[in-house]
């Protein structure tokens, strides 16, 4: 099965009002402003968008305003994940009512060294309740954050039962040879890298693309990589975006891009976060804004 051209989504933040409730206007514009600066596609309520902090009738509530605002259901993935299986399937239903097929979906995560059969159950009890023949769903495989992982044991199994379904996985681990593993075994299945470091590499292997966090900054970078990944001039694009990536890892990254998200605006409103989240303090936020002036990466608003 040959596999579409390379992709750079965006997994976006979520902006807040000052209450900590989803700002719907801001974040239409956010994810317009992505997809206008080169991605290809935008992730809402995955890890960035501190999916786990909203409820599901808050996280319904904003892909209804999403696509109220014009914003197409073909260019959003949607993370479903919950820890309760009917949360998950209410999540996934009314994305694909809504015309959103693309869904992004974490593994049962609260209870640790759970089996396979657990976990594949859990998938087939979503995918066969669900019964949509559109369902694009793909597996979020998060190890430091969920724990729980997704073995190519089960991915295999997944795919085997479901094909028409399963259609990819998010490797966050951070990992290149974890990925590069993942998508060559798993050659009918996209797989994105959750991290633009090694994302020109990873082009050149022949890999789905990334969907990441910074890429709510560095878009155009990363769309550069994207496009130049065959030529030389990748790999100048993928100096920049890995020296500007490797500044934020330094930092807590959510903190960290809402911050300078808001610098880069002007609109403080961005700095607001849910709780238990924190931002940044003063010496980190200096010590931030100087590395990546450092590296000639835009700080402030003009």
């Amino acid at each position: 099965m040959p596999q579409p051209a390379a992709q750079v989504l965006a997994a976006s933040l979520t902006p807040l009002t000052a209450d900590k409730s989803i700002a719907h206007d801001r974040f239409a514009g956010h994810v317009k402003s992505l997809l206008k600066k080169g991605c290809d596609g935008v992730l809402l309520f995955g890890t960035t968008g501190e999916a786990n902090s909203f409820t599901v009738g808050e996280r319904r509530a904003a892909l209804e305003s999403l696509l109220e605002a014009g914003v197409a259901p073909s260019k959003l993935v949607v993370g479903t994940g919950c820890c309760a299986l009917p949360d998950t399937l209410s999540l996934t239903r009314h994305a694909l009512e809504l015309g959103v097929h693309r869904v992004l979906v974490l593994p049962p995560f609260y209870y640790k060294n759970v089996s396979e059969d657990g976990l594949f159950n859990t998938f087939a009890t979503l995918i066969e309740q669900l019964d949509h023949p559109a369902l694009r769903l793909y597996l979020y495989h998060f190890p430091k954050m969920a724990v729980v992982s997704f073995t190519p044991e089960l991915i295999a199994r997944l795919a085997e039962r479901f094909p028409e379904q399963l259609a990819g996985i998010k490797d966050s681990t951070g990992n290149k040879e974890h990925t590069m593993m993942l998508n060559s075994r798993f050659p009918a299945l996209e797989v994105f890298a959750g991290s633009e470091m090694f994302l020109l590499d990873y082009l050149r292997a022949g890999g789905a693309g990334c969907i990441s966090a910074t890429t709510n900054l560095t878009a155009g970078l990363a769309a550069g990589v994207r496009d130049h990944y065959q030529s030389p001039d990748g790999e100048f694009a993928q100096q920049q975006l890995s020296a500007v990536r490797a500044v934020f890892e330094r930092y807590p990254m959510i903190g960290a891009l809402k911050g300078l998200l808001a610098m880069q605006t002007g609109d403080s409103a961005w700095e607001n976060l849910r709780l238990p989240l924190s931002n940044l303090d003063e010496d980190s936020v200096a010590e931030l804004r100087h590395a990546l002036s450092e590296l000639n990466f835009p700080v402030q608003a003009d």
